[in-house]
Parts: structure tokens; C-alpha cells; sequence
């Protein structure tokens, strides 16, 4: 039987954009399935009572010098956003809505998101900026707002969120095989580990 691995993102992390960048390579070597759970942060740090580490600055400073120490350990691109912390709602909404309309521009959707969000620095809290990247890769922009405001979408994006609390989830990236809880994109080494075993 095939291992999955549930990936429980959100967008503006950009741990999970590192996770994100490394899980399929994981899961392509140990032919295992990976699954993407879109959830919304703010709303597991609510219920929760966490916080970004961000939000105290010496904790701030030494995650971002981490997480640029991985970024140079797995050769790709890392460049802090200036407009961290980013609001994702609407982003969030967004995958999840192409994850449930188109599945087959899924991985295409959130690649440039990602990208914009996490190499070039954009300020996606902007209408008019995610527009103009929707549109450099493809996308219709008053198609994919229109599946922002899909309450079918918006209450699959809720229940992803509240599955991922009762399950234990209290940040992001958070990734299960079965029920093992694995948090943060410097354990992918035990995801890996986890996987691997009969």
C-alpha cells in the first residue's frame, strides 16, 4: 500500500515554502503520495492561542537566518518578503478553490504563488499585484476571485482548518504520515525516515 504524506500549508509561511519546495522530491523517492491540505493559518493560530515566531523579534531574526541557512542547504531560492506578515485568506481561498474547480492547474497555482510570495518578494496583500502575477502565468484573475466568494470553497477551506486543529496542527508546515504529526520543515528528515520504514 502507498505512504502519503498530508501537507497542511498556508502560503505565507515561509517554512512551508521550504517544506513545499523539498516534500515532492521525498515523496518521488520513496514512492510515496503527497497530499496537499490547504488551511488557514490565522485561523489555526486563533484557535490555538500560537503566534508566528516572527511576532518576537530576536525569535524573528534567528528563524529568518535559519531558514536561510536550509534554503542554501537545498539550493533554492529564499528572499525574506518585505510585506511579512501577509494576510492569506483570499490566497488561501483561492487554492483551495482551484484545488476543488481545476485539479490539473493546482500544482501550477500555487508554484507561482509561492514563487511571487517567497524568490521575488511580492506584496500579494495587493488586489492589483496578485492580479498581474495570475495573469504572467495563466490564470484569469476574475476567475479565480469569483472562486474566493464560492461559499462551497470557503466552507471546505473552514473545515480544513478546524480538521487540522482537532488533529493537533498548531503551525505550518505540518505534515502526517498517517497519524504522526511532524512539524516544521526541519524535520523532513524524520518524514523521510517515516516513510521509508516497512
Amino acid at each position: 500500500m502507498t505512504k502519503t504524506v498530508e501537507f497542511y500549508f498556508d502560503l505565507g509561511s515561509p517554512a512551508t515554502y521550504l517544506a513545499y519546495t523539498q516534500l515532492p522530491k521525498i515523496c518521488a523517492a520513496t514512492g510515496s503520495e503527497l497530499i496537499y491540505v490547504p488551511m488557514l493559518l490565522g485561523g489555526v493560530f486563533k484557535a490555538t492561542g500560537n503566534a508566528s515566531p516572527a511576532m518576537i523579534p530576536a525569535k524573528g531574526r534567528y528563524m529568518f537566518e535559519d531558514l536561510d541557512r536550509y534554503a542554501k542547504r537545498y539550493g533554492v531560492p529564499l528572499k525574506f518578503n518585505p510585506h511579512f506578515p501577509i494576510n492569506t485568506l483570499m490566497l488561501m481561498l483561492a487554492v483551495t478553490g482551484i484545488q476543488l474547480r481545476q485539479p490539473a492547474r493546482f500544482q501550477a497555482f500555487i508554484d507561482c504563488l509561492f514563487t511571487a510570495l517567497w524568490v521575488e518578494g511580492c506584496s500579494l496583500d495587493d488586489p492589483a499585484t496578485v492580479a498581474a502575477v495570475l495573469s504572467e502565468h495563466g490564470f484569469d484573475p476574475q476567475e479565480v476571485l469569483a472562486l474566493t466568494n464560492d461559499e462551497s470553497v470557503k466552507a471546505k477551506l473552514k473545515e480544513n482548518t478546524e480538521i487540522a486543529v482537532k488533529r493537533g496542527v498548531f503551525g505550518a508546515p505540518s505534515m502526517f504520515i498517517g497519524n504522526q504529526l511532524f512539524f516544521g520543515q526541519d524535520r523532513l528528515d524524520f518524514v523521510e525516515e517515516a516513510l521509508r520504514q516497512g
